[in-house]
């Protein structure tokens, strides 16, 4: 039997198996915990790409980038229904801003873009989180606008997470706990004295929102890389084998199927 034969009758018996299992996994979920807060990896985009080549043959990582940026709203459109209140999403680390100008430039747009058409679809409420001064001022300035313009729409609060790094966040939640005007009059041995992780969580970027209750990577990566590292201490974890573009609502599905079946123990 001819290759394209083979490959028509896959896509045609995953066009009518996949759909009958979402909807199976959809019913088990039925009055099962969901997760508050998800926090998710955008990772494989680049290899993706390297893998996926077009007709033209392009495996560039910028192809691979805008596919992902692509993916977001199907994301929090299957967040929504699900009854998850907060998604936030690392699209860039502060790592990677050190990558070579030729990668690094066309990405930031692609984020720019992204984020811009988050705003105008007006349904979520978009926050910036991460070291926002370390980025262009162009994206700055759009990042700061769309945290305005979106403040209190919808029921699904979305995190951007741009320039992020977890350990910088405790860095810089340290900071202001340090800089803040109350603690001012104090003596390093009070503030020392008075200092417990509540104060810490003060200060995170988060601060005020619920912990994330599952954190999804992307690409089979099996590692957090710092994500939400203080806020991720009694997070479930859901690691997936497809890459992100390639990310499917029965990938979605089968993470809440996870998170649903686990018994949640804090701490050890």
């Amino acid at each position: 039997m001819p290759n394209t034969l083979i490959k028509s009758g896959k896509k045609i018996a995953k066009g009518i198996i996949y759909p009958l299992y979402e909807k199976r996994i959809e019913r088990l979920l039925k009055g099962k915990p969901i997760p508050n807060h998800i926090g998710v990896i955008l990772d494989g985009n680049r290899r993706w790409s390297r893998e996926n080549p077009d007709p033209s043959g392009d495996t560039s990582s910028s192809r691979g980038h805008r596919a992902g940026a692509n993916k977001i709203v199907e994301l929090l459109e299957w967040s929504e229904k699900a009854g998850v209140k907060v998604v936030t999403l690392w699209l860039l680390s502060n790592q990677n801003l050190s990558r070579d100008k030729n990668e690094l430039e066309p990405l930031l747009e692609i984020i720019e873009s992204t984020i811009s058409g988050l705003a105008k679809a007006g349904k979520w409420e978009i926050r910036p989180v991460g070291s926002i001064n370390l980025l262009p001022e162009k994206l700055q300035n759009t990042l700061n606008q769309t945290a305005a313009s979106t403040s209190g729409i919808g029921k699904l609060l979305v995190n951007v997470a741009v320039g992020y790094g977890g350990r910088d966040e405790i860095a810089d939640a340290f900071r202001g706990y340090l800089n803040d005007p109350q603690n001012q009059n104090q003596t390093g041995v009070q503030l020392a004295r008075n200092f417990d992780a509540s104060q810490i969580e003060k200060y995170l970027y988060t601060a005020g929102l619920p912990d994330p209750d599952l954190l999804i990577r992307t690409s089979g990566e099996q590692r957090l890389g710092g994500f939400l590292l203080w806020q991720s201490a009694n997070s479930e974890v859901y690691f997936c084998e497809a890459f992100w573009p390639d990310f499917r609502h029965l990938d979605f599905l089968r993470a809440m199927r996870s998170f649903a079946q686990r018994q949640r123990r804090y701490g050890l």
